[in-house]
């Protein structure tokens, strides 16, 4: 009686182990669609500019990272050609699904469609920004 019983024993706990190494992989592939599912909802909006300045003549640029530093310096994304703009004059960032414009602390400030921002604003579609003496329009796709 008791070789059945240890047999029966068995035969439970490898059920149970069986059942706890399937609830383990499902519960672990629910957690990858979960995860899946948020990264492609963190899609950037691409973003192109068009630089318009008289001393400049640039192609529209367009971008897929979610930083974009204007300035005049080369390390930048939208290099100015413009004595007005600082080094490093602003900086488009996207998060929270939107695009965001900050001022660098420059010298001339930076104007979103002809207001000067002290924080930052949201950018969208069809948006002028000025740095120094160029304007930027914005395009959001």
């Amino acid at each position: 009686m008791s070789a059945l019983l240890l047999l029966g024993l068995r035969f439970l706990s490898a059920a149970v182990l069986y059942t706890f190494i399937g609830w383990t992989l499902y519960l672990l592939w629910r957690s990858l669609q979960q995860e899946a599912g948020i990264l492609s909802s963190r899609k950037i909006t691409p973003l192109t500019i068009t630089i318009q300045s008289a001393e400049q003549t640039s192609p529209t640029l367009r971008f897929t990272q979610s930083d974009v530093l204007i300035g005049r310096a080369p390390e930048c994304d939208v290099i100015l050609e413009d004595g007005t703009a600082s080094a490093h004059h602003a900086r488009l960032s996207f998060h929270h699904n939107q695009w965001w414009l900050e001022d660098l602390q420059s010298t001339n400030g930076t104007r979103l469609n002809e207001e000067f921002i002290e924080t930052p604003a949201i950018v969208v579609n069809g948006d002028t920004i000025e740095c120094g003496q160029t304007i930027l329009l914005v395009n959001l796709e």
